[in-house]
């Protein structure tokens, strides 16, 4: 499967050491399979750092998952919300994880995340929200055994 990663870098040997703050699976390496997504953020984070280029770095991702510790988020977005917030909080109960896929607080569920972290929304009106926004995906790698084992840098594209 062909998956992307957003950057203002090629990134042809991703580690999970360069992660710098905690994101919705805590700190890891995050790949989509969604290529619109991973230019929007390429873009932003060019903006954001003042770069002159936004890259996309593009990746072969095996299914060879043998030996690996996975947690996936499908539909329960209970579960996911819950575990985004904690991570969001810096407890690290992704660690016992080498590999975690599920749907991405995009901007706008960020802010349904925010409200519900915040303890303006309850839980229920907080899920109603997130139903409405388009699904978009991640994969966080966690441990570089992970990468190692299942992630190979194909290409890269200026965007």
């Amino acid at each position: 499967m062909i998956v992307y990663h957003g950057s203002t870098e090629i990134v042809k040997k991703p580690d999970v050491s360069h992660s710098y703050r905690q994101l919705d699976f805590g700190r890891g390496f995050y790949v989509t399979a969604v290529r619109e997504q991973a230019e929007r953020w390429a873009r932003r984070k060019a903006d954001i750092l003042r770069k002159d280029k936004a890259i996309l770095n593009i990746y072969q991702m095996s299914e060879n998952y043998i030996g690996m510790r996975t947690k996936r988020f499908d539909d329960d977005l209970t579960e996911w919300i819950d575990f985004v917030c904690r991570c969001r909080d810096g407890e690290n109960d992704y660690l016992q994880f080498d590999l975690i896929y599920g749907k991405v607080a995009n901007d706008k569920v960020f802010r349904v995340v925010d409200m519900y972290h915040s303890g303006i929304w309850d839980k229920e009106r907080a899920l109603k929200e997130i139903k409405v926004y388009p699904s978009y995906d991640q994969t966080a790698f966690i441990t570089q055994k992970a990468i190692d084992q299942i992630l190979t840098f194909e290409t890269f594209e200026e965007v």
